[in-house]
């Protein structure tokens, strides 16, 4: 079991370095001015497919192909022809001499990937659990609620609007809303609904708890979780109008309170920053909404593919 564990962290940890990389370019494109709300909130999925998968198909028109040429060993995972498609990964930690099965360059440096191993088995596993005992407590909010409509459910136990529960989701207000601040409300809860944003917001908690080691990893969490926000805030002004701007900024003045990790709240992500991008919210022209999207089409290519072995 320990030599299949060393053998599953050893790849971990290569994918922990692609996604920090990948993560951080993402970083970097989120702060171009005017860049999309949804794009980049939709762009975070690179890093969390890189965070799961360190193979991928290789390209010399990747970021990894640079990178390789200076800090990296590229491993060739199969390989149609050397003009088809083929599957390579980066090994950043370069301490095996070969791989699938890992066999280490020396028994120090397997002794020392075999302890880490279980340290890290052992971590991940609390996490997850941990993660999971708290999502169960949230979901006894479910509880002592009073049906309004639809999906819609009223609980003095809640202190902002919030969608829970993945499977059957549930908009669960305080009590105190008032009526003519519900159906902002629910525009923006709605969307989260359509886009299964409980579902994501999982997923990345579980990949933050797999590299609980690697700090940027927690990092890209919170700018994730605020880019979803950001994201559904912008779609409901393109539903509502621009003239909904400040109804709306008001309204999340009103709602505002802490994070929720296991619900999507419409109040408590950073509410001064979604303040200040409702006020400014513009649509897109259709020349910057090209633009965008080829911008996107080639920072996907650039990040997703592998270097080229050999």
């Amino acid at each position: 079991m320990t030599p299949m564990l060393s053998e599953i962290f050893y790849w971990v940890l290569n994918a922990s370095i692609i996604g920090s990389a990948t993560g951080l370019i993402v970083a970097l494109v989120r702060k171009t001015p005017k860049f999309p709300s949804f794009a980049a909130y939709a762009l975070w999925l690179l890093p969390l497919i890189r965070f799961w998968m360190p193979f991928g198909i290789a390209s010399r028109f990747s970021l990894l192909s640079l990178i390789s040429k200076y800090a990296t060993k590229t491993v060739i995972v199969w390989e149609m022809s050397p003009h088809l498609l083929t599957s390579t990964t980066s090994n950043f930690v370069q301490a095996a001499e070969s791989y699938f099965p890992v066999v280490y360059k020396t028994e120090l440096l397997k002794n020392i990937f075999e302890t880490a191993s279980i340290i890290w088995g052992i971590i991940t596993a609390l996490a997850i659990l941990t993660l999971f005992f708290l999502y169960t407590l949230s979901k006894h909010k479910l509880q002592d609620v009073c049906h309004l409509e639809g999906e819609v459910w009223i609980s003095e136990k809640v202190s902002t609007p919030a969608v829970y529960g993945i499977i059957k989701p549930k908009i669960i207000m305080p009590d105190w809303i008032l009526p003519e601040e519900r159906p902002i409300i629910l525009a923006h809860e709605r969307i989260h609904i359509r886009r299964r944003d409980n579902l994501w917001r999982i997923v990345a908690l579980i990949t933050a708890c797999v590299h609980w080691f690697n700090p940027l990893s927690w990092l890209f969490l919170q700018w994730f979780f605020t880019d979803m926000e950001l994201a559904c805030d912008a779609k409901v002004l393109k539903t509502l109008g621009d003239r909904s701007a400040q109804d709306y900024a008001a309204t999340l003045l009103s709602c505002a309170s802490g994070q929720r990790y296991f619900t999507s709240p419409f109040g408590g992500v950073k509410t001064r920053i979604r303040i200040e991008s409702v006020l400014s919210y513009k649509r897109l022209t259709l020349l910057s909404t090209v633009a965008f999207g080829a911008l996107i089409v080639a920072i996907c290519f650039v990040l997703i593919t592998n270097a080229v072995g050999g």
